[in-house]
């Protein structure tokens, strides 16, 4: 696969892994943590899959190969990629937080109401 060819792969699986870590973080807003699971393991397969075209490109020994502004903006995309999953992996972690004490509260006024 040519230099180009894999730029596009990295800039796809990058932006795709991006958008599923997105959707998750839509579904955590809404307290639907199984979609969000399901979203944030597909961002994660989306990810691998660029990484493993990283990775044949870092092995190519091509000395033909030399960086340009494609390659550089595909890497830039899979590596934002990585970062904004891990973000949002926390984010998640705060809405089930949140969901928790949602819960908790409601049982305290609900206690609270019932001893008045």
């Amino acid at each position: 696969m040519s230099y180009e060819d894999t730029s596009f792969q990295l800039i796809l699986h990058g932006g795709n892994a991006r958008g599923e870590a997105y959707e998750a973080l839509d579904a955590a807003e809404a307290f639907d943590f199984e979609l969000a699971e399901k979203h944030l393991e597909a961002a994660e397969k989306e990810f691998v899959e660029g990484h493993k075209w990283q990775t044949k490109l870092i092995q190519r020994d091509n000395k033909e190969d030399e960086p340009n502004f494609l390659m550089i903006h595909a890497q830039d995309h899979l590596m934002t990629a990585q970062a904004e999953l891990n973000l949002i992996k926390r984010q998640i972690e705060s809405y089930r937080l949140i969901k928790k004490m949602e819960q908790r509260i409601a049982v305290l006024e609900k206690h609270c109401a019932a001893e008045k």
